[in-house]
């Protein structure tokens, strides 16, 4: 079982199972045998640090059942390898799936761990070849991999990077295609989907991804809906989340309480109306 503390107090994420899923999502476990919502997402829709991440705050705010099938740092892959969790979806009055970055998958290039997604397994021969002079082995993460190889040789890089956004736009629409249900999408980051200068240092998620390829996406679903934290939630850090100061450096890098509050806030009103 999960603890994050912060002094005396402690956050139990109340891991649960649905299903027969391999993952361990964030719980109280929701009864989805009535009306609910599913969520597809990242960290963010995990919720990470937070006491009341974005779906609880939805649920709460539209009195429905939000079943949050969020995974930190997940990638499409998890949920496509979930059958359980996408048959769910079917069974849902609407599934709102978080855009998450395109590094967390299995491609061309390189395969990744098939539920804790942003660890690396392996490069492929087509990766080799291109970067003979890198040993792979060295790299246990594929953020770590891929800052690598781009300091190394950017002309190169940019190779790896179209291949993961058409794998990542193939693989999006297939499993929007897949659901039986309406489908929101959710931009919930730091950056707009027309920021790319800060794909330059791999940081900002969701990573690679741009409106081109978000837009690719809207005749597949109801509606894209964007939540960007304001100036305000972005200066409170990690003000409210439950943390020891171990965990200080990782919060540093997520949303905090009030941007999810405020995502909420957003994701529920342009809802609203699908329900």
């Amino acid at each position: 079982m999960t603890f994050e503390r912060q002094g005396g107090g402690e956050l139990n994420y109340f891991p649960c199972r649905y299903g027969k899923s391999k993952i361990l999502f964030r719980g109280p476990k929701r009864d989805l045998k009535g009306r609910f919502l599913a969520m597809l997402g990242g960290t963010e829709t995990y919720g990470r640090f937070i006491k009341e991440p974005f779906p609880q705050l939805v649920e709460k705010a539209l009195g429905v059942t939000v079943a949050n099938f969020g995974c930190v740092n997940a990638g499409i892959d998890v949920f496509r390898a979930e059958p359980g969790i996408m048959a769910a979806c079917d069974e849902a009055a609407l599934t709102v799936i978080q855009i998450v970055g395109a590094q967390n998958m299995s491609n061309r290039f390189y395969s990744v761990h098939p539920r804790r997604n942003d660890r690396f397994i392996r490069a492929s021969s087509l990766m080799k070849t291109i970067f003979r002079e890198v040993d792979f082995t060295e790299f246990n993460f594929n953020r770590h991999m891929l800052t690598t190889l781009r300091t190394l040789s950017p002309e190169r890089f940019e190779v790896v990077k179209e291949e993961l956004r058409v794998a990542w736009l193939a693989r999006m629409q297939a499993m929007i295609a897949g659901i039986q249900g309406p489908v929101v999408l959710f931009w919930f980051a730091d950056r707009t989907p027309d920021d790319e200068d800060s794909e330059i240092r791999l940081g900002a998620d969701p990573l690679f991804i741009t409106r081109q390829m978000v837009e690719a996406l809207r005749p597949g679903v109801a509606a894209i809906v964007e939540a960007t934290p304001s100036a305000a939630a972005a200066l409170s850090g990690t003000e409210g989340m439950v943390l020891s100061p171990l965990d200080t450096p990782a919060a540093d890098t997520m949303l905090g309480v009030r941007a999810h509050r405020e995502a909420a806030e957003v994701l529920a009103r342009a809802i609203e109306e699908f329900l």
